[in-house]
């Protein structure tokens, strides 16, 4: 492969003195587990989300205060944990109760490859939303910030290791050669024949699961998307993923220091 191909993403710490912890995203959600027998895990769309980038955590406990004003001294942050740290993690900055986070690294990414940056997905906050952002990580020359919009007056808390960014990677020049086409599902006669056994499987499950028939309500749910295969049984994919496993950061700041000068 060409080296200036390969794919990358490098995140320089700003300020030596540290930054807010980097860490592939987790598949686990505390509302999904609070379900009986954990039923939203069987949404594997829902857990591949989840872990399709990177998390920045809190180092340390925030709450976040807004009065429903529209200046900026109108949303405070504080900390119960460090409250010397807080104006290094997160400030009142846009007014009408946004706050913003400093990542505390600037990204680098190949070209063409961008940072998508939002809040973790399926991760839902009383009282405040994400704002979502793409970011040209690949020429770049300072950090970008994530921001919070507060949905009300109120406090909300980011409890310490929460995280309070998301990124994943976007190659977004190559979504402009896209051209959706609407189709009529007839002129895909493999398509339309799968779809329609699928559907006949689904309202037959679901029928009998209503009926308590024992040997459906044992099985408890359909399984084609997760085992990645049609009702027939078929496996029409060979590059199905029913886990992600994303690598976690390598700290290489002392790696220049660590290198023998030449003599």
């Amino acid at each position: 492969m060409d080296p200036k191909k390969q794919l990358f993403l490098d995140a320089y710490k700003i300020h030596e003195s540290g930054a807010p912890p980097l860490v592939p995203g987790r598949a686990r959600r505390d509302w999904m587990d609070s379900f009986v027998d954990r039923h939203p895990y069987r949404c594997l769309p829902l857990t591949m989300a989840n872990s399709t980038g990177w998390e920045l955590t809190c180092p340390f406990a925030i709450d976040v205060t807004w009065n429903g004003g529209p200046n900026e001294g109108d949303l405070t942050v504080s900390s119960p944990d460090r409250p010397e740290a807080v104006a290094s993690l997160a400030s009142s900055h846009f007014r009408k109760g946004i706050v913003t986070f400093h990542t505390g690294y600037l990204f680098r990414t190949p070209p063409g490859w961008a940072v998508m940056c939002g809040g973790p997905p399926n991760w839902p906050k009383d009282g405040v939303y994400p704002l979502s952002g793409l970011v040209e990580s690949d020429w770049l020359p300072f950090p970008f910030t994530m921001n919070w919009q507060m949905t009300r007056p109120g406090t909300v808390r980011f409890e310490k290791d929460e995280p309070f960014c998301f990124i994943t990677l976007s190659e977004h020049h190559r979504l402009e050669a896209i051209e959706p086409k609407i189709k009529s599902f007839s002129s895909n006669k493999v398509l339309k024949r799968d779809y329609d056994n699928w559907n006949k499987s689904r309202d037959s499950f679901n029928t009998k699961l209503a009926l308590l028939d024992p040997e459906v309500v044992s099985k408890g749910w359909q399984r084609h998307y997760m085992k990645g295969e049609a009702p027939s049984g078929n496996k029409p994919s060979d590059t199905h993923l029913t886990k992600r496993r994303l690598k976690p950061p390598k700290d290489v700041t002392g790696a220049a220091l660590l290198t023998p000068k030449p003599k």
